[in-house]
C-alpha cells in the first residue's frame, strides 16, 4: 500500500502563509487609511500627513507585491467614496484633483520600497528615495495640470517643502520594518 503525500500547494502551512499575508495586506491598508485622515492643513493645498510613512512601511514589510496590493485596496476604498484620504475625503474627484497624483504616486513608492527591503540598509533607503521621487513627480504633474501652475511654482508649493520630511519618513519606515519583518 502506497501512502499518498500532499502536494506542497495543498499544505496547511502554505494556506496559513497565504492567510497571514492576506491579513497583513488588510492591516497595512487600514494603517494607511488611519494615518491618512490625520492632517495638518497648510496654505499650499497639500496637507502635512504621515501617509508616506505608512505607504513605505507597507512596501518594506510586505514586499513590492503585497505592499502594492495594500495601497491599491486603500486607493479603491477612497475611490468608491470611503473617507480614507487626507481630511476624511473620498471619491474619484479626490483622485483626479490637485493632490491625486501623490495618491497614485504611492504605488511606485511602495513597490520600490518593497524591492529594496532585503538589499541592505543603503540599498533599501535608496530604493525608497527613488520611489519617493516617482511619487513627487506624479504629484507635481497632477498639481500642475489641476491648477495651471508652472513647474517651478508647483515644485515650490507641493514638493520641495515636503521632501525632507518625506525622506525622514521613508527612512523611519525602513528601520521600523526590520523588527516587524523579523517578528513575522
Amino acid at each position: 500500500m502506497k501512502i499518498k503525500c500532499c502536494r506542497k500547494s495543498d499544505s496547511i502551512f502554505d494556506k496559513n502563509m497565504k492567510n497571514r499575508k492576506t491579513v497583513f495586506i488588510g492591516v497595512m491598508a487600514a494603517v494607511i487609511s488611519a494615518v491618512s485622515v490625520w492632517q495638518i492643513p497648510l496654505p499650499f493645498g497639500v496637507p502635512f500627513t504621515f501617509q508616506v510613512l505608512a505607504v513605505a512601511l507597507s512596501g518594506y514589510v510586505l514586499g513590492a507585491g503585497g505592499g502594492s496590493i495594500a495601497v491599491c485596496v486603500y486607493l479603491a476604498l477612497g475611490a468608491v467614496g470611503a473617507p480614507v484620504f487626507s481630511g476624511f475625503a473620498g471619491g474619484v474627484a479626490t483622485l483626479a484633483g490637485p493632490t491625486g497624483g501623490f495618491l497614485l504616486g504611492f504605488l511606485p513608492l511602495c513597490a520600490l520600497c518593497g524591492v529594496g527591503r532585503n538589499k541592505g540598509s543603503l540599498a533599501g533607503l535608496l530604493f525608497g528615495a527613488l520611489g519617493l521621487i516617482f511619487c513627487h513627480l506624479t504629484g507635481v504633474a497632477y498639481y500642475m495640470i489641476a491648477t495651471g501652475s508652472s513647474l517651478l511654482a508647483s515644485l515650490l508649493s507641493v514638493s520641495l517643502p515636503y521632501l525632507p520630511k518625506d525622506m525622514i519618513l521613508v527612512a523611519a519606515a525602513y528601520f521600523a520594518s526590520i523588527p516587524i519583518r523579523k517578528a513575522t
